[in-house]
């Protein structure tokens, strides 16, 4: 329910915004509360109740500081993360700054002596957020290591590993829009380096409640004789990184997009260690840029981001791109098409190839694993796994349970994040992934042939594979509950004009989740679920077809595929 901005309502909120100005040590973040409070201006008259759709200046100010102080930002299985002004709901030094005396409460409850290490990206305000944690958490009574710069995500998340750290903060928003921020946590010991999961997630956020509740962030003790991570460590970090490539490079072209983050410094000294020429560079996208001028999303998924890099590769007559996101943690592909244009590899497509990679190099050593994947990702790797007679694990999104697969060699989710090196990195890598694909484009150019021919290889094998996804959003993420609840009792029996053959719902698995599965009987896989920050329902739609040549098997699972989004689509909105 939505707090009434009434009287008392207002008293609170603006208690509440003078409260945190006294504790906030940003000058910019306070600078711009004094201005949104003086905006709101007084209270209402008592028995007065400001409408939601009053258009004013004031009305619109008060609905802004009831969004930033009614709730706070909550602390999850992802951390924090959120846009960048003052108010327990946004990122900012006094959330941060509470986060980091949480963790560290939490890592001394847990243990004598514990130990963190803390990295961030170029975003802005990253390394400003990573030295107070630093500060907060070695004052608290946590032997801290900081990173001596700006780093991408899989390096902090190797270093925990490496540093045998009891946990580890990276300050980073990913591939969020640039006025967001964020702050994940990762935990060593028997976690293994891996992103928090429950209970741990609920119990650093109850550690963080209190410091909000009993502590001022002005007050807290801070201490600056932490030390920072060696270079060596990045030094290991790029020796392991090379060794994924297993193949001789050849002369293929490529181009390659950091998208404005931290990527390519990196990047570049294992394409230097394992031997591989310098590719094409989008230079308008190559240093980090906390303001991403080129793209309004730094994400390689959306439309447009990937427009730059287009024009670099045609211009160099390239045969591949490669592009990261702002902190290197995913990975897309892209390849050329007969007509000159450009073909990008769905999360799916890069998945499906690497693991088929992964269950070589398996059965070449004569070894066994498991392949693992997130439950809304394809099918395509459970047959691989099958063939090759290893473990295939589905496990819920997230690759803070696909890393926690028992004796994973390999995984992916369909959001272009792959876990290739997991005794490296035990969480989504895009530059280890990086390699993975320069590794098969290498092979198949040994033998004048390409990853378009490997996808080609992959679907007279295993057969073809479509994906498609249709989200529906709401007016409220109040909504979602009741659609989920409403298709729970009304089950579809039908999609279009396909038989359901199966209807499940996860919230009775083992681990619960709230996902439906509907099976049809032509063997389209349908997932549903409603999103944890959008207030949408987002539809996961899997076709195959085994049947015909290559070119019929594709046609065939593809119509299955539209045919079903296009169904599920009319039951979403009708």
């Amino acid at each position: 329910m939505t707090l009434p901005l009434i009287r008392e309502s207002q008293v609170a909120l603006r208690n509440a915004a003078t409260s945190w100005l006294e504790q906030d040590p940003d000058l910019e973040t306070r600078e711009e509360l004094t201005q949104l409070l003086e905006t709101a201006g007084d209270v209402n008259e008592p028995g007065v109740e400001l409408a939601d759709d009053d258009a004013s200046d004031r009305a619109a100010a008060w609905r802004e500081l009831r969004d930033r102080f009614a709730t706070r930002l909550q602390f999850g299985t992802a951390g924090l993360r959120g846009r960048q002004e003052a108010g327990p709901n946004r990122m900012n030094r006094v959330t941060v700054g509470q986060a980091a005396r949480g963790l560290a409460d939490f890592l001394l409850a847990r243990g004598d002596y514990p130990s963190v290490v803390v990295g961030y990206d170029a975003r802005v305000n990253s390394e400003v957020y990573a030295r107070d944690t630093a500060e907060i958490m070695q004052a608290a009574g946590v032997r801290v290591t900081l990173m001596p710069s700006q780093v991408p995500t899989p390096v902090l998340a190797f270093a925990v590993r490496h540093l045998n750290a009891s946990a580890g903060v990276m300050v980073t928003a990913s591939h969020n829009p640039k006025w967001d921020n964020g702050y994940k946590v990762y935990l060593g010991d028997d976690d293994n380096g891996s992103q928090i999961v429950p209970p741990s997630d609920a119990e650093i956020a109850a550690a963080i409640k209190n410091v909000a509740e009993t502590m001022r962030v002005n007050e807290l003790p801070r201490n600056s004789e932490y030390q920072f991570a060696s270079e060596t460590l990045i030094d290991s970090y790029v020796l392991e990184t090379a060794r994924v490539l297993g193949t001789e490079p050849t002369d293929l072209r490529f181009a390659y997009t950091a998208m404005h983050g931290v990527g390519w410094e990196t990047f570049a000294r294992v394409l230097d260690e394992a031997g591989v020429a310098r590719p094409v560079t989008v230079d308008a996208q190559l240093q980090p840029d906390g303001q991403f001028p080129t793209v309004d999303f730094p994400n390689p998924e959306e439309a447009g981001a990937l427009d730059l890099a287009y024009e670099t590769a045609s211009a160099a007559d390239a045969e591949l791109i490669i592009a990261h996101d702002p902190d290197a943690d995913r990975l897309a592909v892209a390849i050329p098409d007969a007509d000159g244009s450009w073909r990008r590899f769905g999360g799916n497509d890069i998945g499906k190839l690497l693991g088929w990679r992964a269950a070589k190099l398996l059965a070449a050593a004569g070894e066994t694993g498991t392949l693992a994947t997130s439950l809304v990702s394809s099918p395509a790797l459970s047959v691989v796994a099958k063939r090759f007679g290893l473990n295939y694990v589905e496990t819920q999104t997230g690759f803070k349970w696909i890393s926690r697969a028992p004796e994973i060699a390999y995984g992916y989710e369909e959001a272009l994040g792959y876990l290739v090196n997991p005794e490296t990195v035990r969480d989504k890598d895009g530059i280890s992934a990086a390699m993975a694909i320069l590794d098969l484009a290498f092979a198949q150019a040994a033998e004048g042939k390409t990853l378009a021919d490997l996808d080609d290889e992959f679907t007279a094998e295993f057969g073809a594979f479509e994906s498609r996804q249709v989200a529906i959003r709401y007016a409220d993420a109040g909504q979602l509950p009741a659609v989920m609840t409403k298709l729970r009792a009304e089950a579809p029996t039908v999609v279009g004009a396909v038989t359901v053959a199966e209807f499940y719902d996860f919230e009775t698995a083992e681990a619960p989740a709230n996902i439906l599965r509907l099976q049809l009987a032509d063997g389209t896989r349908i997932m549903i679920r409603p999103s944890g920050t959008e207030p949408k329902i987002k539809v996961y739609i899997d076709a195959v077809s085994t049947d015909g040549s290559i070119a019929e098997r594709r046609e065939a699972a593809a119509a299955q595929a539209d045919a079903a989004a296009e169904a599920m689509h009319a039951l979403l909105t009708n």
